[in-house]
């Protein structure tokens, strides 16, 4: 995958370093970053390091190889394929979504319109390319709570803080759902997925990089309460799909989605079940027990890993053995 999707989009320097680093670094890697004048930085499944001239992970600052202006523009160079104004639109919100769907964040100067919003950016000296992994069976130690004794599938929202899986967990049950693997009574289902930031079908040019099913409709880069309500209007979905819930708007748009009788399964950033329901924003959808699944994973032995799931009065179903968080 790094060899024929992510090295190319890097600058010279750091593709050597990148092609250099070891086999186990290279299968592990979750994030490359890349900031003007300081090290280059990876953080895989065991920790975050440093690159050293050679391309070998280290913990020491001083031996690292620090990224220099030219590494830095001429990666976003290739990653703009040398075209910043055909790219304004993903400027604008900070990230360029790559070939396999790999996600890249930017961040530098932003240039803000007249009411203040922001533009685009400029000067550019952060990088951060997030690589998505697609991971095929990945909701098949989830998919026997997602369902009722006779396959009636469950609105359920998955939690977890950042990089604990949730995307690809989410990503995995729109395939299964969609291609009729998720219960042996529910069959091959109408997916929508709203992927506001390209991340769970990882489009490009419209095109999902990764497998969502073959029922699956995705709505590319479009705000989720929108997009949401868009895919009810136009598509018919059985299933709707979405990431990082948390504002009012998406908590309206789901009200309205399953009071249309279409079942969510969505996603929010959060350690535990009691502080995402302690938000305002969505604490109604709680209240109105909208959700009848609510499965927690963390980064305790990984990526993906299933620390609890509740019903929707908050009963346990499974906990993992071990205090969390």
């Amino acid at each position: 995958m790094i060899e024929h999707q992510i090295l190319p989009v890097l600058a010279p320097a750091i593709r050597k370093l990148a092609a250099r680093s070891p086999q186990p670094v290279r299968t592990s890697l979750e994030e490359i970053r890349i900031r003007q004048e300081q090290p280059v930085q990876v953080y895989t499944h065991q920790g975050d390091y440093f690159l050293d001239p050679d391309g070998q992970p280290i913990r020491s600052l001083n031996k690292a190889y620090r990224a220099t202006g030219e590494d830095v523009a001429q990666t976003v160079q290739l990653l703009t394929r040398s075209s910043l104004y055909a790219w304004e639109e993903e400027l604008r919100r900070g990230y360029v979504t790559i070939a396999g769907g790999h996600r890249v964040g930017l961040a530098g100067k932003a240039v803000l319109t007249p009411l203040g919003s922001v533009q685009t950016l400029k000067h550019i000296s952060c990088i951060n390319i997030r690589i998505a992994r697609e991971i095929q069976g990945a909701a098949d130690g989830v998919k026997q709570f997602l369902t009722g004794m006779e396959g009636k599938l469950h609105n359920t929202l998955i939690i977890s803080p950042p990089q604990s899986g949730k995307t690809t967990l989410l990503r995995d049950i729109a395939r299964q759902a969609s291609d009729g693997l998720l219960h042996p009574g529910l069959r091959g289902m109408k997916v929508g997925v709203v992927d506001e930031r390209s991340e769970l079908a990882g489009c490009v040019n419209g095109i999902p990089q990764h497998s969502i099913g073959a029922r699956t409709d995705v709505l590319d880069a479009c705000p989720k309460a929108e997009g949401m309500l868009m895919m009810i209007r136009s598509m018919s979905p059985q299933l709707l799909i979405t990431d990082e819930i948390g504002r009012e708007q998406d908590r309206d748009a789901i009200l309205e989605a399953v009071h249309s009788g279409v079942a969510v399964i969505a996603s929010a950033h959060g350690l535990t079940l009691s502080e995402v329901r302690n938000r305002p924003a969505i604490r109604s959808l709680f209240e109105e027990k909208v959700f009848s699944r609510y499965i927690v994973l963390s980064r305790r032995n990984g990526p993906l890993t299933l620390e609890g799931v509740y019903d929707k009065d908050g009963q346990c179903l499974f906990k993992r053995e071990g205090r969390y968080p």
